[in-house]
């Protein structure tokens, strides 16, 4: 490192929050589902199979709980008899193989028979606070019945098919956080494991894995008996569950940026202290190369069949490839990790630089895992009446220069719309010049209402306060309270333009999927993407035990 490159610094917003970067982010030890994994194997929740009624098709219920040191959290699952014709990844479904609720406690036999009259009906079903998710998830076509034919002959299912899929069923939509009558998010926000984003969706999701390797053995066991083998914990622990992940989380982003800094400045406040560490052992020198060569291997079996994201794939691998030869001399140094990330900062594609982040996170876990508290956040606060007109302006041009850089009134600037579907239940996006329903477009363009706020206020006296313009303009009031709240957080806005003909939705979906801790981004369109949750996570008696496999890298 040169004198003249100073101290390590945060990265600036301008860097971190442009989609295209947010489009190749990876997971991390801070991203939720390894929260939640770390917290059940600390605590040692112990896992309890309840129910398998389940007939010879896998047709029936499914009860499993998971009790840590305060609660019990139970998986109510109903699985039916569906078509195959009929499986689909959209939300627009009527039919699923199974549905589930996450009951909070264990349900009574009440509790089953009212969940089981609603839980198939999903959003047309009826909940209560006692439910904290709701959740529907198909089989694979590609693995699933292999797998139970294969168990069945007493064998166990193709290695090779079993890694290409990652797999045996396919989530289609979790809601939790109140959605449909089922517990409001404050109903359980001040529970400890819980406080965290998304533990309540991310466990359900962790059940429904663990449900599913128990369905394909059961099914197997009822078609040959003593002579059907079990799924190896080595497979079971590398399959996830599937996920389908379209344009209704894209607009969470731009609707919780108080929760969306909060995750960022977590992850950046993160590499920072990574970076600031003086000197490696030989010993941490060692580890990191050998989670580097997980990372490559994981790259390397990789493959999708967007062209875009298979170029960007096999780029990454080049990359990989020259960090491993340049860590072969180069981490023996003052600041190693900094000189890493600079040397990445320089030479690596985005794909290259997120998984350098994802790499020095992981290694530097007891250093890290502590900023994991702050990455929960409330909603944004009242408006301020009594600022000045001046004073809102000073904000914006302080802080929203990359709003006013854009040109906003270009044709291409303006080319897309975001609108809900009534007929889809979705988030869809339409071209503003060519299709209908630009009357009903959904408030993302953030950064246009910004510079459109500004030109307003122009015309104004600055010493006029923030009430009388809203007395008078209060279509303004959510710019306004955006604007007075957000301004001095850096990483709470995403800095680019959605409404531009050039953007790709799927880059929001990646950013927000990587927090979750997916992986296994597969492209179908610049509009949906598959995925895979939980996959090389320790099972449940991992879990018991006290014990967590390597698993942000899982591969073959």
């Amino acid at each position: 490192m040169t004198a003249a490159e100073g101290a390590p610094q945060l990265r600036p917003p301008g860097e971190v929050m442009r989609l295209e970067r947010m489009g190749a982010s990876f997971p991390t030890r801070l991203s939720f589902m390894r929260q939640l994994v770390r917290r059940m194997i600390r605590e040692r929740w112990r896992f309890e199979r309840l129910r398998l009624d389940l007939d010879h098709n896998g047709i029936g219920r499914t009860l499993h709980a998971v009790h840590g040191p305060h609660r019990t959290y139970s998986l109510v699952g109903f699985s039916g008899s569906i078509d195959p014709r009929e499986r689909t990844d959209r939300v627009i479904a009527n039919v699923w193989d199974t549905t589930f609720s996450l009951f909070d406690g264990v349900p009574g036999a009440a509790d089953i028979e009212r969940l089981e009259a609603n839980t198939p009906r999903q959003e047309a079903g009826r909940f209560r606070a006692s439910e904290l998710v709701l959740a529907r998830a198909n089989r694979s076509g590609r693995i699933f019945d292999h797998a139970v034919e294969r168990l069945a002959s007493g064998r166990q299912p193709r290695r090779d098919l079993m890694d290409e899929v990652g797999y045996l069923m396919r989530t289609t939509a979790v809601y939790g956080s109140g959605k449909f009558g089922c517990a409001d998010r404050d109903r359980i926000a001040g529970r400890d494991e819980l406080r965290a984003p998304f533990q309540a969706e991310l466990l359900a999701v962790y059940l429904i894995r663990w449900m599913s390797v128990d369905l394909v053995n059961h099914m197997a066991r009822q078609r040959s008996g003593h002579e059907a083998a079990e799924l190896s914990e080595d497979l079971a622990r590398a399959l996830g569950i599937g996920n389908a992940t379209g344009l209704g989380m894209a607009p969470f982003l731009v609707k919780h940026p108080l929760l969306i800094n909060n995750w960022v400045m977590a992850r950046e406040s993160a590499l920072l202290r990574v970076r600031k560490v003086e000197r490696a052992t030989p010993q941490a020198i060692r580890e990191f190369r050998d989670l580097l060569d997980d990372a490559r291997r994981h790259v390397a079996a990789w493959t999708v069949d967007d062209p875009e994201q298979s170029a960007r794939i096999s780029r990454l691998g080049d990359d990989l490839s020259h960090l491993d030869t340049w860590c072969k001399n180069g981490l023996d140094c003052e600041r190693p990790w900094d000189a890493l990330w600079r040397l990445a900062s320089r030479h690596l594609s985005l794909e290259g630089q997120e998984m350098v982040v994802a790499l020095l996170l992981e290694h530097q876990g007891a250093l890290v895992d502590g900023l994991c508290e702050a990455m929960s956040s409330g909603g944004l606060p009242a408006v301020k009446p009594a600022m000045p007109l001046g004073d809102l302006i000073g904000l914006i041009d302080d802080h929203y220069g990359w709003a006013l850089s854009i040109d906003h009134a270009a044709r291409e600037s303006r080319q897309r719309f975001w609108y809900y579907s009534e007929e889809k239940l979705e988030p869809r996006v339409g071209d503003r010049y060519a299709e209908p329903g630009a009357d009903m477009e959904m408030a993302v363009a953030i950064g246009r209402d910004v510079a459109m706020l500004r030109a307003r206020l122009m015309d104004h006296d600055r010493l006029e306060s923030v009430a009388d313009f809203l007395l008078a303009a209060p279509e303004w009031r959510s710019t306004v309270r955006r604007v007075q709240h957000l301004a001095h957080l850096p990483y709470a806005e995403i800095r680019d333009n959605l409404l531009a003909a050039d953007r790709r939705p799927l880059d929001i979906l990646r950013f927000k999927l990587a927090f979750f801790g997916a992986n296994g981004f597969d492209p179908k369109s610049a509009l949906w993407t598959r995925v895979t949750l939980f996959q090389g996570a320790p099972l449940p008696g991992d879990i018991s035990d006290g014990t967590e496999p390597q698993w942000l890298f899982p591969h073959p």
